[in-house]
């Protein structure tokens, strides 16, 4: 898990994993943390022509929020799912529950879609891991298949890749945690 990391999007290539393996990647993701049994979760599978037509969808929204867009622009809308030969959509769907507070739920979610990612790259996949500005337009989340009270965890883009993966400056450790000596006194 420590050579865990990116591999960038653009460079993803089939083969991506069959639907058997994409079974057990959801039967992997899913192996989380859920207080309640909730499942406040699910997944949504972006593959084939589907990606095309995502890509249109998002390229018309965008130059509706934007006005005209230019070549470049409009590229990058077009192709936002299929650049990767697979893409699976990690959705928050938060339950009612006076228990279990809504955090929980989307933590939850979170710790799917990173048992996604390392079961992906078990499998001999790459990955890469990302939201996007249509994640937060409830008509960008409508285009992409979620509901109303749904919410993005994540879009896993999934596919093989050859060479090394790009690596990038990780935090110093040694500040990232402390031993408690007490409440915080600010």
């Amino acid at each position: 898990m420590l050579t865990r990391s990116s591999a960038p999007i653009k460079d993803l290539s089939e083969p991506a994993p069959n639907d058997a393996q994409i079974e057990t990647l959801i039967k992997i993701a899913s192996r989380v943390p859920d207080h309640g049994r909730l499942a406040p979760w699910r997944f949504i599978i972006y593959r084939g022509d589907a990606r095309i037509r995502i890509g249109e969808k998002l390229a018309a929204l965008a130059q509706e929020r934007e006005g005209p867009l230019n070549e470049a622009r409009r590229e990058q809308e077009l192709t936002r799912f299929s650049r990767a030969p697979l893409v699976i959509g990690v959705i928050s769907c938060p339950k009612e529950n006076p228990k279990i507070p809504q955090s929980e739920m989307l933590l939850s979610g979170g710790a799917a879609a990173m048992n996604l990612v390392i079961a992906a790259n078990a499998l001999g996949y790459k990955t890469n891991w990302i939201t996007n500005w249509y994640s937060e337009v409830e008509e960008g989340r409508r285009i992409l298949g979620l509901a109303p009270h749904e919410r993005v965890v994540g879009f896993v883009h999934i596919g093989s890749f050859d060479g090394p993966v790009p690596e990038r400056p990780r935090p110093d450790v040694s500040q990232l945690y402390s031993e408690y000596t007490g409440p915080w006194q600010g």
